[in-house]
């Protein structure tokens, strides 16, 4: 699990890399900027709970950095698709709540392929993992007497 655990830490890596320099060029649009410093954006009030929301949001990704070097295989795979499944559906949800800006687009693709590609890499695993457990455990040992 250590080189798959490895290679899925590096695509959340990336896949937080995106969501976070998606925000700083949402701050560079002055009119989006704006609205932060109004504390509106979209019709949208950056509340306290907002902001915690968010905040909790973009953990999932950044703790998965970790746990997927850290837990066991299964709960890994489990964890990692269940968290790729997730970041994939908020992120296509994201680009139907307003006309997305061509660059909010453009780092959501990258970041849907991203997460979708580490829930098809936990999926292949995981199925792999379950198929091989079944297959072994129907063939009959020929090493016992």
């Amino acid at each position: 699990m250590e080189r798959i655990g490895s290679k899925l830490s590096t695509l959340w890596v990336f896949a937080t890399l995106n969501y976070l320099y998606c925000d700083v060029v949402t701050l560079m649009d002055p009119g989006l900027l704006r609205g932060f410093i109004a504390g509106n954006v979209g019709g949208m009030t950056l509340s306290q709970g907002f902001l915690l929301a968010a905040g909790a949001l973009v953990e999932v990704p950044m703790a998965m950095v970790v746990l997927s070097r850290w837990l066991p295989e299964r709960a890994a795979r489990s964890a990692n698709l269940g968290a790729a499944l997730f970041m994939t559906a908020v992120q296509t949800a994201s680009l139907f709540a307003k006309a997305p800006a061509p660059y909010y687009v453009f780092f959501s693709t990258i970041e849907i392929a991203t997460t979708a590609l580490i829930a098809w890499i936990s999926w292949r695993g995981y199925a792999a993992s379950a198929f091989a457990a079944r297959f072994l455990s129907s063939v009959p040992n020929s090493l016992e007497t």
